[in-house]
Parts: C-alpha cells; sequence; structure tokens
C-alpha cells in the first residue's frame, strides 16, 4: 500500500517553497491542505482512543462508542485488539476520515492520572502488544493509526509545560518501548506531546524526535503535534516536528517558516522531508490521485454485537462468593448512582456521540425478562454537574419537535444562523457559524413530574437565563488551568423552579463564548425532583432489604475522569462508600458493580458477596453487564494495573516548580507496590470455571503451557508468563488466550519478551500473586 518513491519526489519538486511550507500545517481544525497540481487531496484527521469521532462534535453526526482503552487491554488479547482497530478504521472509512489520532500508549504512571482509562496499562510489555495490535486492526483499513503522547505525557496537571525529569534506563525500558514496538510494526502517524522531556519541549526535542524516533527506530511516517503544541518556528522544525495542528491564524509556522528557510535556519531539504512524509502518509490512506486506494471496507452490521462481546470480555471478576453468575432472581434492587447515570465513556477528546448506550436497568430488563422486579433507586448524588436536559422534555418553539433550537446572533442581534439541535451539550471547537458572535438556545420544556426540577448552565462564558417568568444572568469563568478542563469540568449555575406534572414553560439560554484555543461548549442540565440524599439511601437500603440480590452500580464518571485534569484522590465521589457499606448489611448478596476506568479505593470489598468491574463499557454496556451477570458471557477480564489499597502509596500526578521528577525510575505499578497495599494484583481476575496448570516448559524464547478446566463450563483462562528473582516475580515475560470446554486440557504457546535477558526462572500461573508453575531456564539454551 503506498506510492513509488519517485513518483513522491516528482511531485514535491512540482512545489514552491510556500507550497510545501503550507502543507505543514492544518487547514482548519481537522484537515491538511490539498494541492490539486500534484494530486493531493484533503486528508482528515479525528480523534480518537474510544471510537471515530469525525470533524463535527456533536450528536447529528454520532459515532460507535467502544469500551475504554485500559478495558481493552484487560481482555489481554492481541487478536480482539486488531478486531478492534479493525472495526475502528472500517468506521473511519465511513466518516472520510484518513488519520485516527489513537492509541494512546502512555503508561499508568500513577491510578489517579486523569487519562488513565484512556491508556492500556502500568505494564510495557501488555501496553506494546495491545498497541501493536490496536495499529495493525485500524491500518489494515486504510486508515493511520496514531500513536501518542510522544512521549512521557502521563499526568494532566501542567500537561501543557511540565518538565519530566526521567533517567535513560527508565524511559528506554518502560515509557518509549510501547512507543518503539508499535512504530517498528508499522505506525503510519506518532504524535508529539505538550510537556518537556529532561529540560526539551517534545515538539522541540530533537535527540527523540530525529535522532531515536526517525534514526534509530527508522520511522519514515508524520509525526504531528498535539493540537496547540508547536510553540516555535525554528526549533521545532529543526526538531524533527512534521505537520502542525491545528491551523491557526497566528502559526508559528506558515510565512515565520519561510522567512526561516529563506534565512537559512531551516534547511530546505528538512521542509523536503516533512512533504514527503505527508505525500507518503496520503498515499497510504488514499488521498493521492493516481496511487491504488485502499480495499473498499465498511462498518459491519454486527458492529454492536461487537461491541457488546468486547465489553464482556473486558469485565473482571474481582471477587465472588458464588453469588454470581445470578440464579432467576425474583426481585432485583438495582442501585447505585451509576445505575441512574451510567458512565459509558470518559472525558475530553477520546468523547464520541453514540447512537445510544445501553443502560444497566435495560440490559437486566433484557436478560431477566418482565417477570423479575427490578427496584430503581441512585441512592446517593456524587455526581458534580447535573445531566443533560433530556430531550423528551423538550420541544422546538417553532416546530414542535423534540430538541432545542439554536439560533446564533451576529452583530446587532440579527440571526445568521438556526438549527434544531437534539441533544443539550455544545462543543464549539471550530468557532460560532455565519460569524455569530453569541448563541441563544430555545426550547418549551414539559415537567413529567410535579416538584422542584433543577436547571443549570455550564459552560465558561457570560448567560442570560429565562425559564418562565424567571430571569437572571451569570458570568462563568476558571480560574487558569487547562483550557480542556473548562470544557470537561466547566463552571455550573443551578436554577430550581417548581413545576407542575404537564406543565410547559419556555425554557431560554443566551450565551456569549468567552473564546479560547479549543473553542468552547455549554451544556444545559436538569435533575427532576429527587428525594434529599438522607433519605434517597434510606430508600436504596430499604429496597435491598426486600431483594432477593441487591446489585449495586457504583463508579467515576467525566466530572472526574477526563483528558484536562487529574484526579484529587483515588476514592469513589461523594457517599458511594457508604452506600455500598449500608446496603451489604441489609442485604449479604450483594453484588457490587464498578463502573470506573481507573482504579479505586474498595475499603467495603470484604463486606459483599461479589466484585465485578465493568470499566467504562461504551455504548452496550448495559447488556454486556447483564450478559456477564447471568452468565451469558463469561467475565472474560484480567487487571492490566494493579489495584491499591489506599492512597498512602501512591505516585503523585502533580509536577513541582513545574517539574515532574520521575524519581521512582522503573518502579511503577507491580514494580512499585508492597503486596500489604494492594487490593487486587496485576493480572487478576476470576471466571465462572476453575483451572489447574499442570506444566510450563521454555524452549527457544517460547513458554509451553498445558492448562486443564476442572470447571463445569467452559471458560477462558489468561495465561501468564513471569520473570523471577528469586521467589518474587518481577516483570511480565508474555501471555496468551487459552478456551477450553469443562474437563478439557489445553496447550498454549507463550512468546516471551525478547528485550531483556532470559530469566532464570519463570512462573506461569493466573496473576502476579498467583503464580501456578515455576520453571527453571536454562538461559543460554533457551534465550530467545
Amino acid at each position: 500500500m503506498g506510492a513509488d518513491e519517485s513518483d513522491l519526489r516528482g511531485r514535491l519538486e512540482r512545489l514552491t517553497l510556500e507550497e510545501k511550507v503550507g502543507l505543514l500545517t492544518g487547514a482548519d481544525f481537522w484537515t491538511l491542505h490539498p494541492i490539486e497540481k500534484i494530486g493531493l487531496r484533503r486528508v482528515v484527521m479525528s480523534d480518537g482512543p474510544s471510537g471515530v469521532r469525525g470533524t463535527a462534535w456533536d450528536e447529528r453526526e454520532p459515532s460507535l462508542l467502544f469500551p475504554n482503552p485500559t478495558s481493552l487491554a484487560a481482555t489481554w488479547d492481541t487478536a480482539l485488539a486488531e478486531r478492534t482497530g479493525r472495526l475502528n478504521g472500517a468506521q473511519a472509512r465511513d466518516k472520510g476520515v484518513h488519520v485516527q489520532l489513537a492509541p494512546t500508549i502512555n503508561l499508568h504512571r500513577t491510578p489517579v492520572g486523569g487519562r488513565h482509562f484512556e491508556n492500556y496499562s502500568e505494564d510495557p510489555l501488555l501496553t506494546s502488544r495491545i498497541g501493536v495490535g490496536f495499529v495493525k486492526g485500524v491500518q489494515s483499513a486504510g486508515v493511520a493509526a496514531t500513536v501518542k503522547h510522544f512521549v512521557a505525557n502521563d499526568s494532566e496537571t501542567e500537561r501543557m509545560s511540565y518538565d519530566a525529569r526521567v533517567d535513560d534506563t527508565t524511559l528506554n525500558e518502560l515509557y518509549l518501548r510501547p512507543f518503539e514496538e508499535t512504530v517498528k510494526a508499522g505506525a503510519w502517524a506518532v504524535m508529539a506531546a505538550y510537556n518537556q522531556v529532561n529540560g526539551a519541549t517534545m515538539t522541540e526535542n530533537e535527540p527523540l524526535l530525529t535522532g531515536l524516533l526517525k534514526g534509530a527506530w527508522g520511522f519514515d511516517g508524520v509525526v504531528v503535534s498535539d493540537w496547540t503544541a508547536i510553540r516555535s518556528t525554528e526549533a521545532s522544525a529543526n526538531a524533527g516536528m512534521d505537520v502542525e495542528m491545528p491551523g491557526m491564524p497566528r502559526s508559528p509556522w506558515g510565512p515565520k517558516l519561510v522567512a526561516a528557510v529563506r534565512e537559512g535556519k531551516v534547511a530546505e531539504e528538512l521542509i523536503d522531508d516533512k512533504v514527503l512524509r505527508i505525500l507518503r502518509l496520503a498515499a497510504r490512506v488514499g488521498a493521492l490521485d493516481g496511487v491504488p486506494a485502499p480495499a473498499p471496507v465498511s462498518t459491519p452490521d454486527d458492529a454492536r454485537d461487537q461491541l457488546r462481546e468486547f465489553a464482556a470480555r473486558a469485565t473482571v471478576l474481582l471477587a465472588n462468593d458464588g453469588v454470581l453468575p445470578l440464579d432467576a432472581p425474583r426481585r432485583v434492587a438495582l442501585l447505585g448512582p451509576n445505575a441512574v447515570r451510567f458512565s459509558a465513556q470518559g472525558g475530553g477528546s477520546a468523547h464520541v456521540n453514540p447512537v445510544h448506550v445501553v443502560t444497566p436497568y435495560e440490559g437486566l430488563r433484557r436478560a431477566l425478562g418482565e417477570d423479575t422486579e427490578i427496584d430503581v433507586h441512585a441512592g446517593v448524588y456524587p455526581h458534580e454537574r447535573l445531566a443533560e436536559l433530556p430531550l423528551a422534555m423538550t420541544a422546538d418553539p417553532e416546530t414542535g419537535e423534540p430538541g432545542i433550537r439554536l439560533d446564533y446572533l451576529g452583530d446587532g442581534s440579527r440571526t445568521v444562523h438556526s438549527e434544531l439541535r437534539r441533544g443539550a451539550r455544545y462543543v464549539l471547537l471550530t468557532g460560532l457559524p455565519g460569524g455569530a458572535r453569541r448563541i441563544v438556545a430555545r426550547t418549551i420544556v414539559t415537567a413529567a413530574q410535579a416538584g422542584v426540577h433543577t436547571f443549570s448552565v455550564a459552560g465558561v462564558g457570560s448567560y442570560g437565563l429565562r425559564i418562565g417568568d424567571h430571569a437572571e444572568t451569570v458570568t462563568l469563568s476558571l480560574d487558569g488551568g487547562d483550557p480542556v478542563e473548562g470544557m470537561m469540568r466547566p463552571p455550573e449555575h443551578r436554577v430550581e423552579i417548581e413545576l407542575a406534572a404537564g406543565q410547559r414553560v419556555s425554557l431560554e439560554v443566551a450565551h456569549t463564548p468567552a473564546g479560547g484555543p479549543f473553542g468552547g461548549a455549554f451544556t444545559i442540565g436538569h435533575h427532576a425532583p429527587h428525594l434529599p440524599e438522607d433519605e434517597e439511601l434510606a430508600a436504596a437500603v430499604a429496597a435491598a432489604r426486600e431483594a432477593d440480590v441487591a446489585v449495586v452500580v457504583v463508579g467515576t464518571n467525566d466530572d472526574v475522569e477526563s483528558e484536562g485534569f487529574d484526579r484529587s484522590t483515588p476514592a469513589l465521589p461523594g457517599r458511594q462508600d457508604e452506600l455500598v457499606s449500608a446496603v451489604a448489611a441489609a442485604n449479604p448478596r450483594t453484588v457490587v458493580v464498578v463502573n470506573a476506568g481507573a482504579p479505586v479505593l474498595m475499603p467495603w470489598r470484604d463486606e459483599v458477596a461479589a466484585v465485578l468491574w465493568v470499566w467504562l463499557p461504551g455504548q452496550e454496556g448495559g447488556d454486556a453487564l447483564a450478559d456477564v451477570l447471568t452468565g451469558a458471557a463469561e467475565p472474560g477480564g484480567r487487571l492490566p494495573t494493579t489495584f491499591p489499597a489506599s492512597e498512602d502509596d501512591i505516585l503523585s500526578p502533580r509536577p513541582v516548580d513545574g517539574v515532574l521528577d520521575y524519581a521512582e525510575g522503573t518502579a511503577i505499578g507491580y514494580r512499585h507496590y508492597d503486596a500489604a497495599d494492594v487490593a487486587y494484583p496485576f493480572g487478576h481476575g476470576h471466571g465462572y470455571t476453575t483451572w489447574e496448570y499442570e506444566s510450563v516448559s521454555v524452549s527457544g524464547g517460547t513458554a509451553e503451557v498445558t492448562v486443564r478446566n476442572t470447571g463445569g463450563r467452559p471458560g477462558r483462562e489468561i495465561v501468564q508468563c513471569y520473570a523471577m528473582d528469586g521467589p518474587r516475580p518481577v516483570a511480565l515475560a508474555g501471555f496468551a488466550v487459552v478456551d477450553a470446554g469443562a474437563g478439557e486440557r489445553a496447550t498454549v504457546r507463550v512468546p516471551l519478551d525478547d528485550r531483556p535477558p532470559a530469566p532464570r526462572r519463570l512462573g506461569a500461573g493466573r496473576s502476579l500473586a498467583d503464580l501456578r508453575r515455576i520453571t527453571e531456564v536454562d538461559r543460554e539454551a533457551d534465550a530467545p
């Protein structure tokens, strides 16, 4: 796939310096410039790691919402990673996207990193192998995968500027490895990060960009900046950056880069190399005339079924006293804030707009049937911001259709554009249409129930809010911080209005955005009449007491797991721990479902009958959860990251005086924690059957492990091999997936890590803390 290099050079030679430099900066927020005379068409980029959003961030262009990337690593299945990538690539082709800005292959240095959910694992080998699978899958569809964020971009606090101080051994053994593996596997694009590494900002880091990435590793693709990460002219161009994104009126490249070339500060040969890389990319993705296009690919009809399978395969059964799978309960108490507001995804550039999200109630109702009574209670209210105003409550004042009318006003309050939207969150990345300066959102709200309704506006800027006869103005601002934080964790203003059941009132929000490098966003929120939190908690406990089983869905949300900021604590938000303990005391058959992308503290874990970790499971999450709860699907996941027991010994994501010191060296994740500080170890997870490890042997860099399914149903096992230092496992050495029916024996070959020296001893088992067989290794005879 691609063009002959001489053909690319011939096209390059037809361009002026101004045309060549013009290609190196985005045409707009998502695309590169076309040049008709050399057959170069527009190249389109899109986020992201949880699905392909396309060039619009709204409900009118929906996308498949995949389970979050950490959950993909929880499958430990490189073939499934490739399938996931292929489905992403197919969706990209349907949307006219050539470059997918994924996967994110930074490491889980700390469990409170804001984008923890968006990265695969704390372990570089697992991250590398899952990343390689995903990259191969995406690119098999003729779409470029973009591995990001190069490199040591493992925290969100001060991410635009902090200096990651990392010693060479740690950088090479841990943080660079996933990039090296995916690049050598053929990734077509790499994204350079905002941060500095050892004193040099990554977009100006010549030793890493040119010396290592393009030189030692032989990368022949495109190095694209994170959005607005290029802040210099000569330094970034000379360091090895190829593409500046997005297109900006005050670009540090453009005419300034032309002048730098003419003044001899940047060699024109460097510009030529950058253009050749863009042309090579365009040829690979079918955006260059005269070059055979990739074979046609489109989203398959079974895409939803695949997403449901992916989510179930990633689900980790952390603990189970036998209550799961459920055995036809007559009455279920479905409790917890995430049972009511299910978290299907994290926040930030990974966010997409799915057609729907299957809730836990919908999934359980379908799985259990109408004969089972299901009582639903939130129990507590931990969310920082209100949910979006439901579409079912709204009506366009002009047509009566469900939705909210947006009028875009220019000078003199002249309407320059009007549109009907079927959602209540508006992301304005590319500014307002038609030169508009402000937006007026209008709808007719019908109250479904009587009582005090809470409405809100959230987002940076000024607002005029009118609900019925109530009117007020407010200006919301964010002190400093990341501009993405203003979009993902915006300030909010609430208004309480008492309404009768069926009452119709007009709602109008006039908004003037504050502006900024990423446009802006605002949301109209709503919370229906509800009990005070103490009474709601009591109602949940009462429902649990009367039920055959209590399923408590707790977790996080994009208020706390998002790009733009790190978590302040690994504890569950609000009073969720209190809710779990109270329910467990009321019903011994309490199953806790944790709906989160990153580890949380679980002080109640020994009080409950089962703990099921479902991650942020994407649009089909509710059905996947029901499949696992009822035993229709095996909980196939194993932890790709260590779950600490307390926050006493977690690494900080926060720089000090602008420096983030990786003083722990290679001691992150399972290399960092003492066993007593771990709630659930790396690799941990149960299934609905049992396994015996019968033998392990090593030959020629491959371990051969024989296991037997000793349970009464088919199962899937993740065979994990660890290099040993005496009696202690010190590093993941390899892994493989095996399926076996009840009573069946299976032998699996596990390719071992060929980077470090062969270990003296190798352990095989179900997790880092549950090794079933250990063998001595002849390091000379059996070195990979």
